[in-house]
């Protein structure tokens, strides 16, 4: 008796006393800390950065600001408010660090003085302010705040919002498409630009107008930027007339003295993220070709101020390009790009075009340069590696950690690596997939298989540490996790992209069959017999596909996921998407919705499914989600629902989160353990 009581405490001591480690749990999900937003210093010796931690129990996250030497060592957190502090930019000299804060009750711009910590608030307007930008000479800061478009001052907005919160009657009236996004409403308010000058005064309004800069959608890292004499403001907006079926952002110049404004570009599709270069004669911006089309590869454009001649600096490379920053010499452009699963930096030269692949293996975003141009500092990341920042020495080809943020927790965790594999998609296409293996692997055994589409359908896996669709978390009670990417994913050209549109259930759907078959016929250690798949979004609707379409899987997990074409156009905010994707609206091309919809083949549903979906979801609303619940019930198939009052598109309360996660994995244990 006393021996077999001795058993359980040595089952817990063993891994200890070995070095083994432990798979990850929710819990750890959350106190990861998150790494974002590194920017280098003027002197290319420091850099600030946002680390936001979660709070599981209060269902709160928080975020601060930190600084590090660009050598690495120990961090020194600058600021230390129950609120949130984001955004840091550095003044021109060094010595300020700018940020947005919510710590007086609405976001406002703050000036936190780096060698004394002294925290001055700039900016006090009633309707907010956030994501300052400098003027080259210090003495100028645009940032942006949501105001009433048809009124004048602080004074009438201020006096426009306690109205509104004082009055019992919540209803809305609106007259016009777009009028919510995402999961908020946008009918009252616009989002403009503003300009305050450093030593303080009153905040100009540089953007009136009933339009939005940034525009509402399809914006850049950056959409306004000062000119380097700081007389001029250049900015992304949108002036079609409905802008839920265009895609039509253009670049536009004010003058700050006169407030005259001008159209720098004319072309139909969206244009986006302005940069001037280091001696002020170009300016580069991203494009895209084909209006209405918001996948559309994006082209890294160079216009000269002086001949007003553009050039497209990567239109024969066939990648689609992110975010950018100027080479301090002005010659080049470094950029991150999607590339086979992975997303990697390239340098593109000004005079010749030539475009060069920089970095390999992992995920790597958040560009900056360090003054003297040698040195690259990014955020990089991996399926086992969240965020951290890294540098990289250009001359000495070295790459180096800088942030150490979550290595004492990371050490405790048995994480693998993804493994990528190339397979032969519908008609003979080479496709791409990440598999990823679970926690204790021994290729002796054979592991349930869970099949995860990803959304977009315009998006990619990436070898990137997901917080939402955490790989290492749908491994961890012994799944081996697969992720293609079948036509429509980015990163593998254009065409691949293409391929997606008017074809929803067509060679994508080949493509994914085609990658389960190569699996199971690769990889004995995969149980054949114990397959479930899910997805959210695109992938979500491929769960709908599926469930009319095959009967592969053991069990479903639908989260956001379209089930009805005609009513998701309807319901829906961007209706330049299904326009596009679907060739026209329901009522112009009727055959391609009910040829697509998976609510046509209800009658073969039998697959049990899980169904998930937020309310505040206005991108799949909720209505595609309880359409597909009640279908499964009425069907007599094994269904659940899960429905959260509070979320979007996205599940991001950590209590939420957690919710999330249990119920999938409960799900999943009923039908594949």
């Amino acid at each position: 008796m006393k021996r077999w009581c001795v058993l359980p405490w040595l089952l817990l001591v063993i891994p200890l006393l070995y070095g083994q480690n432990r798979a990850i749990t929710h819990d750890d999900l959350f106190h990861i800390k998150r790494v974002s937003d590194p920017q280098v210093s003027p002197d290319g010796l420091w850099i600030a950065y946002v680390v936001t931690e979660y709070d599981k129990p209060a269902n709160s996250s928080n975020s601060d600001i930190w600084l590090i030497s660009i050598e690495g060592g120990e961090p020194r957190r600058l600021t230390e408010d129950p609120e949130s502090d984001l955004h840091p930019r550095w003044s021109p000299d060094g010595q300020t660090l700018a940020f947005t804060s919510d710590r007086t009750g609405t976001e406002q711009v703050f000036l936190l003085t780096v060698a004394t910590g002294e925290i001055r608030q700039l900016t006090t307007l009633s309707t907010g302010a956030a994501d300052a930008v400098w003027s080259r000479d210090g003495e100028q800061l645009a940032f942006i705040s949501e105001v009433f478009p048809e009124l004048e001052g602080d004074e009438a907005n201020a006096a426009r919002l306690k109205a509104i919160e004082e009055s019992e009657v919540e209803a809305r009236v609106t007259d016009r498409l777009l009028y919510r996004h995402w999961d908020r409403w946008t009918d009252r308010t616009r989002s403009h630009v503003f300009v305050q000058s450093v030593s303080g005064g009153a905040a100009r309004d540089m953007t009136p107008g009933d339009y939005d800069t940034p525009p509402i959608s399809l914006g850049g890292d950056q959409d306004y930027t000062f000119s380097p004499d700081g007389s001029w403001l250049c900015y992304v907006k949108n002036i079609d007339p409905t802008v839920a079926v265009s895609t039509n952002n253009d670049l536009f110049l004010v003058n700050l003295s006169t407030g005259a404004t001008n159209r720098l570009t004319e072309n139909p599709a969206n244009d986006n993220s302005p940069q001037y270069s280091p001696d002020g004669r170009f300016l580069a911006y991203r494009a895209q070709e084909r209006a209405g089309f918001e996948s559309d590869r994006y082209d890294l454009m160079v216009l000269d101020l002086d001949t007003k001649a553009v050039t497209n600096l990567t239109g024969h490379a066939d990648i689609s390009v992110r975010e950018y920053i100027w080479a301090p010499g002005g010659q080049g452009i470094y950029f991150d790009a999607a590339f086979e699963g992975q997303r990697t930096v390239f340098q593109v030269a000004l005079d010749s075009r030539e475009v060069r692949q920089l970095t390999g293996w992992g995920y790597y975003s958040s560009l900056q340069l360090s003054p003297s141009g040698e040195t690259i500092v990014f955020l990089h990341q991996k399926m086992a590696n969240p965020p951290e920042i890294y540098k990289w020495n250009m001359a000495q080809d070295e790459e180096m950690q800088i942030t150490h943020t979550n290595d004492d927790l990371l050490s405790q965790l048995e994480m693998n690596e993804s493994e990528e594999f190339w397979f032969k998609g519908a008609g003979g296409t080479s496709m791409h997939g990440l598999l990823l293996k679970p926690p204790g692997f021994s290729p002796e055994r054979q592991y349930p298989l869970l099949f995860l589409v990803h959304g977009g359908p315009q998006g990619a896996w990436s070898n990137m540490f997901h917080f939402r669709w955490n790989a290492q978390l749908f491994a961890s009670p012994g799944y081996v996790v697969v992720m293609i990417n079948p036509r429509g994913s980015t990163g593998y050209g254009q065409k691949l992209t293409d391929e997606i549109s008017g074809d929803w259930g067509g060679k994508v759907y080949q493509d994914l069959m085609k990658g389960l078959d190569y699996i199971l016929e690769t990889y004995d250690y995969i149980d054949p017999d114990r397959l479930a798949a899910a997805g959210g979004s695109y992938g979500g609707y491929m769960m709908n596909w599926f469930a009319g379409h095959t009967d592969r899987f053991k069990a479903l997990v639908c989260h956001a996921g379209v089930f009805n074409l005609t009513s998701m156009y309807l319901h829906t905010e961007e209706l330049w998407f299904p326009e596009w994707e679907f060739e026209g609206t329901p009522w112009t091309n009727p055959r391609m919705y009910r040829k697509w919809s998976p609510h046509m083949f209800i009658s073969k549903f039998k697959t049990p499914m899980l169904v998930i979906h937020g309310e505040q979801d206005f991108r799949v609303p909720v209505s595609e989600g309880l359409q597909t619940f009640t279908a499964l019930q009425k069907m007599g198939v094994p269904s659940k629902l899960l429905y959260f009052p509070d979320e979007g598109h996205f599940v991001l309360k950590p209590l939420n989160s957690e919710l999330w996660y249990e119920t999938i994995h409960d799900w999943l244990a009923v039908y594949l353990k």
